[in-house]
Formats: structure tokens, sequence, C-alpha cells
């Protein structure tokens, strides 16, 4: 992908509005329609993209109920499960995505997905996905790295668990088979995840360190933490989305709903709105609030030739006149000309 047409210089950066990705997931519940409703509503609230998931419960795992293939965690929403009945209630069915695609285009979002494994990838590339996500867990597979890359799309990575070194190992593999645009995204592989274990101060410190696009991977309810990480130079948001947590699924629990996902898309675009540029002093918004601000005014009507005092010269609103700091250098300085009260004072006066 040649720079000129890159995906990330015209979407994604600083210099645009955060780019909200609504991670549809399995909150599809197994219909095909429902999934283009989440899209319908995706659009509505104003994101760019809605991302899928791209495997079969084959591709992710084995059928098997050995200890190590059974989700043991009395904190997970997915207790009791193997991987493999996970997998199959989650993945989105692969002749759904060319409809959702199709709908996403005529909707003018930008759908994509993150590929399990190289089958997917290339079934991604018949669909002509503009973009690769990998997910936290994927990151530290370098053979999955590799053919992403291979196909010159941008990738937006999670970083999940992966340590710096194994973060440092996925770019290098990026980078050296072909990928030049990357957004790693910060991201707490818990779910859901709380705003004190998402440590975003991290997201400013990768920016740095591997010299790429940053944002945020957000498993946290409500848009807080989310809003954070943009004043921190987050330029993506990735959030799962449902029509309604009351719905159930496999990730409603901490996903959004419409009106929550407009709040985000607002808030964010607020967030970074009000960045700005390093300034100090009046700005062209600012003029009108000089009437709130003091300055030096003649409070009496004065004659040619009278000496000012505490009694005519006065430190009051509005701040058309001289600085306060310069009462006492007037005191006690005679007027050239008559004054009229309420006559802001300037040094042509004495």
């Amino acid at each position: 992908m040649t720079k000129e047409n890159s995906f990330f210089k015209h979407k994604i950066g600083t210099n645009f509005k955060p780019f909200i990705i609504a991670e549809m997931s399995g909150n599809h519940n197994q219909s095909l329609e429902r999934a283009l409703k989440i899209v319908e509503a995706a659009a509505q609230a104003g994101v760019d993209a809605v991302k899928l998931q791209t495997y079969t419960p084959d591709t992710m795992t084995i059928d098997c109920a050995s200890r190590e293939f059974m989700i043991d965690d009395s904190n997970s929403l997915w207790q009791g499960k193997s991987l493999y009945q996970l997998y199959g209630e989650a993945y989105t069915p692969w002749e759904w995505h060319k409809p959702i695609f199709d709908r996403c285009k005529e909707l003018g979002l930008i759908c994509l997905s993150t590929p399990f494994d190289n089958t997917a990838v290339d079934f991604l590339e018949s669909l002509d996905t503009p973009c690769y996500k990998i997910a936290s867990f994927e990151n530290t597979d370098l053979s999955l790295i590799q053919k992403t890359a291979k196909t010159g799309k941008p990738l937006i990575i999670s970083t999940g668990m992966a340590t710096v070194g194994e973060l440092d190992e996925t770019i290098r593999t990026a980078r050296e088979n072909g990928c030049q645009e990357i957004s790693l995204l910060k991201c707490t592989s818990s779910y859901p995840a709380t705003p004190e274990n998402s440590n975003i101060l991290t997201i400013p410190h990768m920016r740095e360190l591997f010299n790429c696009e940053v944002g945020l991977s957000d498993h946290t309810m409500g848009v807080g933490v989310a809003v954070a990480s943009v004043a921190l130079g987050a330029s993506v948001i990735e959030k799962h989305f449902t029509l309604s947590r009351i719905d159930g699924g496999v990730d409603s629990a901490f996903s959004m709903e419409p009106a929550e996902m407009k709040q985000l898309v607002v808030e964010t675009k607020n967030a970074w709105e009000a960045l700005g540029n390093i300034t100090y002093g009046l700005t062209e918004k600012e003029k009108s609030s000089l009437q709130f601000r003091r300055s030096l005014y003649i409070v009496k009507d004065m004659k040619a030739g009278e000496v000012l005092t505490p009694d005519n010269l006065r430190s009051i609103r509005p701040g058309l006149g001289l600085s306060p700091k310069y009462l006492d250098i007037l005191l006690g300085k005679s007027v050239k000309r008559d004054v009229q009260k309420g006559t802001p004072a300037y040094w042509n006066l004495i």
C-alpha cells in the first residue's frame, strides 16, 4: 500500500478526531438479522468502523473436555464452558461476512476484522478488507503477523499481556514483512476490565518507544477511560458494542449500548478538540470577556490639572484601560485635559 493511499494517513492520527471502532464480536447471538441491526445502530451512533472476528471453533482450538481446555475462573463470564463451546457460540459464520461488509459500505462505515489464522487472512483478502486487527491473545503469533503484514495492509494490534520484548518482536516482524502502518492499542486482557488496571499512561510511552500510532482497546464500562486516553494521545478507540446488554450474549456484559456509544463518539471528539495548542494570553474567542477583567478607570469627572487620587482613579471592570499594576505609578500625576467619569486610564491622560 503506497503512502499516498494509506489508510492511516487519511483516517487515523492525532490530526484527526479519534477513530472509533465498534466491536461486534459474538453479540449478534448467531443471528445475521441482529448483526445487520448492530451495524445500523453503530452507524447511527457515529462510529467510524465496525469490527468482526473471523474464525471457527476448529481454527481456534479442538473439541476437548480435558481440564486445560475448560474455562475455570470464577471471575470469568464464561466459567464452566470449554473453549470449543465458547467459540462455537461466539463465532461469526464466514458466509455472513460479505453481507455485513456490504451493509457497512452502504452506511459509510469501514468494516474490518480480526483474523485468527492464515485461512482467515486469505478469506478477508477476498473481501478486500482495508486493514487488519490483531487480537491481544494473538499478538505473539508471529506466523499470523507475517501473513497479515505481507498483505501490505495496516495492522491495529492490541497489546494485552505482551511484554515490551514481545511487542518489539511483533512490530519488527510486521515491518520486516512489509507493514508500514501500525497502531498499538493499550488493552487489558480481562473482561470486563476496571479503570484501576487500565494503566493508560502506557499510551504515550508506547508511541515514543515504538514510533507508531497508539490507541485503546477498552473493556471497561462507561466512557471515562476512553476520554482520558485521548488526552494522552490515543487516536483509535475500540469498544465492544451490542444492541442491548439485557439480550445477553458472550460479550454483552462489557459491551456498550447505542446511546452509550454515541456518547463515546461525542466525548472523545470533545477531548481531542480540547487538546488544541499550547497557548497563553488572549484568544479571539476571549475578546468579549475583557469586559470582566479589571483595569484602571477614571471614576469621577476631572478638570485639566487635577491630581489622580484613590478617590478618582480605581481598578474596576471592564478591562479596557491600563493594567491595575500601574495604579501606584499614576497616583499623584495630573491629567492634562478634562476627563469624564468612565474613561479608561491611558498614558496619554497624564
